[in-house]
């Protein structure tokens, strides 16, 4: 990878860490996601599980179908999904049917993450790159539960 886009990975990954942030905020568990075409964005989401009462509504779900709904499509063969928390393997599911061209990763889910599985739950074609901003995720992850339980 080259500075460039490493650059831009940091970028893309802050404007997700940016919707994790509205999900803290809202009480819920922080995680943010974008889609992002070229150096476009054209799908945001964080989690809204407890807003509205839907286990679907995962942030890189809402994500693809922002994506999606932009581009009119339901492959999304030349983007980019930019998520803080490693997916579930529903979200995996969703991102092996939308043919995501790339997933970057900032914090692992050792739990709950698709890669428990292994990388096959993930379109053969997508690249994963992993650990970016993986610090500033884990820290608002970490102080969201510690919150939660006291």
């Amino acid at each position: 990878m080259n500075i460039q886009a490493d650059i831009l990975d940091n970028y893309f990954m802050a404007e997700a860490m940016r919707l994790a942030e509205i999900a803290y905020e809202d009480g819920e568990i922080p995680v943010g996601a974008i889609v992002v075409i070229g150096e476009r964005i054209i799908g945001k989401g964080y989690n809204q599980t407890e807003k509205l009462h839907d286990v679907t509504a995962h942030a890189e779900m809402l994500a693809i179908t922002a994506a999606s709904d932009y581009l009119g499509a339901k492959y999304l063969q030349d983007c980019t999904l930019y998520v803080t928390l490693e997916p579930c393997v529903m979200c995996g599911g969703a991102l092996y049917w939308s043919q995501m061209k790339r997933i970057v990763i900032g914090a692992s889910d050792e739990k709950r993450g698709f890669s428990r599985f292994g990388t096959g739950i993930l379109h053969p074609k997508t690249k994963v790159t992993t650990g970016v901003l993986e610090s500033e995720s884990k820290e608002m992850l970490l102080k969201f539960f510690k919150t939660l339980r006291t």
